[in-house]
């Protein structure tokens, strides 16, 4: 028979769980693709550019669509990979990811509807056309609060997650504190966005610069994997199996 901990190794999952996150990356196409596509306070030109690139847009949207399917089975890879360190703050800080994660997800139909608007505009002739393009981009303004407010508990995760990893011996401490400081930073800027937009215009330059923290912990997890004796120590203390 099969050893079952052959399939359950700590350093296959911890590396399966940098694949998914890398994979989880193609959201930064989607935000290029809007960044590109989208004008703000510009109806008219967003929706120009919108139609004239609709499969660019569609792609965006898909590519969202398989950024949070991959952190999801992200976040229960790395739930699973924590539970030694502490089952209660693992646990929540996957509850408050997968929240994050279905906000995204049910978010995804403001990004659908400027389509069926400006679709609908062009295909008759009894719309108006400025109307369906103040409409269309209204939609992306929702999407953008609504992906302010997702941010949130992913901000959460980040702090949750990065003191696991300090509290841990199986991954390097400096990871954990990058990834906590990233978290603190994505809070800052989100209530920024909810308070002060005019603070938060200075603080979201220097998010992808913050956020490049996932980015390590996930090229660590996919080439080092965790150390799978100190893992197995810290699990045999916990009386996790």
């Amino acid at each position: 028979m099969t050893d079952p901990t052959v399939k359950t190794s700590p350093r296959f999952q911890a590396r399966m769980a940098g694949v998914f996150a890398w994979i989880g990356t193609t959201e930064g196409f989607a935000i290029w693709v809007r960044s590109r596509l989208v004008v703000d306070s510009d109806a008219a030109a967003t929706a120009h550019n919108i139609l004239a690139h609709e499969l660019l847009y569609r792609l965006g949207f898909v590519a969202d669509v398989i950024s949070c399917v991959a952190f999801i089975i992200y976040t229960l890879l790395l739930y699973d990979l924590f539970r030694p360190v502490s089952r209660r703050l693992s646990l929540l800080a996957a509850v408050s990811n997968l929240v994050g994660e279905a906000i995204q997800l049910s978010i995804g139909v403001f990004l659908l509807a400027p389509l069926a608007v400006l679709e609908g505009a062009r295909s008759s002739s009894a719309v108006n056309v400025a109307q369906s393009q103040a409409q269309a981009l209204m939609f992306l303004n929702f999407y953008d609060y609504g992906y302010a407010i997702s941010m949130v508990p992913f901000g959460f995760w980040n702090l949750l997650t990065g003191y696991l990893i300090f509290r841990s011996t199986f991954l390097p401490r400096i990871l954990g504190v990058l990834l906590a400081i990233s978290g603190f930073y994505y809070q800052i800027n989100n209530f920024a966005e909810f308070l002060s937009p005019a603070i938060a215009a200075r603080v979201e330059p220097y998010v992808f610069v913050i956020g490049m923290a996932e980015l390590l912990l996930a090229l660590w997890l996919v080439v080092m994997g965790v150390n799978e004796q100190r893992w197995k120590e810290q699990a045999s203390t916990a009386g996790v199996s």
